[in-house]
């Protein structure tokens, strides 16, 4: 399996349009798992089941073929932040609905994961994560990764390939500057 993955983002690279589709099947399970928690503790009417927010994620993968994906790790970190930009959309929406558009400035890290957060909250992170994410890519990664994605420690580690303690001190030095950042602007 790890062979086939290696071999098809090889062909990837080398410009093979059939490869990505083939790529996706070859995680599907993987790719599903994710979804799922993406999806735990959203809303029981979400418009999203797993299936369909894996759909979504192809379709934004589909425009990144220019993207150079390391290892099968990497390409799962990639489909976990186009799952995570899906449902921000979802979240923003919901909020233009409901309150007219005025997304209102929330404290974070309250609960476990963000899919247990309110649209706004979502919002509020994401806005304060792309901020972080400029001043530092790779813990902005781990709270992505984390948060947004739901994964372990050792899973982020994995994916990231680095050790469990640089996933540790990552979380805390990224949550610290996301909580003052969001509380300073609430």
């Amino acid at each position: 399996m790890t062979e086939s993955v290696t071999r098809l983002l090889g062909e990837l690279r080398g410009g093979d349009d059939e490869a990505l589709p083939a790529l996706v099947s070859a995680v599907q399970s993987e790719l599903k798992e994710l979804a799922s928690r993406h999806l735990k503790g959203e809303r029981a009417n979400h418009t999203l089941q797993p299936t369909a927010l894996v759909n979504e994620a192809y379709l934004r993968l589909i425009d990144q073929r220019e993207q150079n994906w390391n290892n099968k790790n990497h390409f799962l970190a990639i489909a976990s932040t186009a799952m995570r930009r899906v449902l921000l959309e979802h979240a923003r929406a919901r909020l233009t609905e409901k309150r007219g558009g005025g997304a209102e400035r929330v404290s974070l890290f309250d609960v476990p994961t963000a899919t247990e957060e309110k649209p706004e909250t979502l919002v509020a992170l994401d806005a304060a994560l792309d901020h972080f994410a400029k001043i530092d890519p790779q813990n902005a990664r781990i709270v992505e990764l984390r948060w947004f994605g739901g994964l372990s420690v050792a899973e982020t580690a994995a994916i990231l390939d680095v050790s469990t303690r640089t996933v540790e001190r990552g979380w805390r030095a990224a949550a610290a500057w996301l909580r003052t950042r969001i509380e300073d602007e609430s």
